[in-house]
């Protein structure tokens, strides 16, 4: 007969390996605890918004892991080179999220609210990702609550005043 010791030994190894595995496949330039991204100005319907740019491979995988909670006037933005489906997960972050796709136009084609955040090894390997309904070209990051605060739907609209 097998014991419940027996189970969950191997199964906590498997999680600490794959958290491992994990981390090390981030590149070396989005480890780093201080990164300065890019800074700008968008707007969300008449809601302005300071933004850090993730605007290349290395600072999309970045994100925000290892930040402290944003306030409400602040978030990443998510810039792609052309409109596509782009997944995020949560490794790493210190603080739950809405997230906010929206295509070329500005118009939003998902949002996925008071996404959790994946801390320990085996958090990570149950780390959910969140997959839009469509092809983006911006993704929005902000504080949980920030949708339901500010009233954001699908009808809501992006404006880019500086990025």
């Amino acid at each position: 007969m097998t014991t419940r010791t027996q189970i969950l030994i191997p199964v906590v190894i498997a999680a600490v390996i794959i958290g491992i595995a994990g981390v090390m496949s981030i590149p070396s330039d989005s480890k780093l605890e201080s990164v300065e991204f890019p800074r700008g100005t968008i707007k969300i319907d008449d809601i302005p918004l300071e933004v850090q740019v993730a605007d290349t491979e290395p600072t999309r995988i970045r994100g925000l892991m290892f930040q402290k909670q944003l306030p409400y006037n602040q978030g990443m933005i998510f810039v792609f080179d052309k409109a596509g489906i782009y997944s995020l997960w949560m490794l790493n972050m210190q603080f739950s999220l809405d997230m906010i796709w929206f295509d070329q136009d500005g118009n939003i084609i998902h949002i996925a609210k008071d996404i959790p955040p994946c801390k320990t090894a085996l958090e990570t390997m149950a780390c959910q990702s969140i997959t839009p309904d469509g092809k983006a070209l911006y993704i929005l990051e902000v504080t949980s609550g920030f949708v339901d605060k500010f009233n954001i739907t699908k009808d809501s609209k992006l404006s880019i005043i500086s990025i």
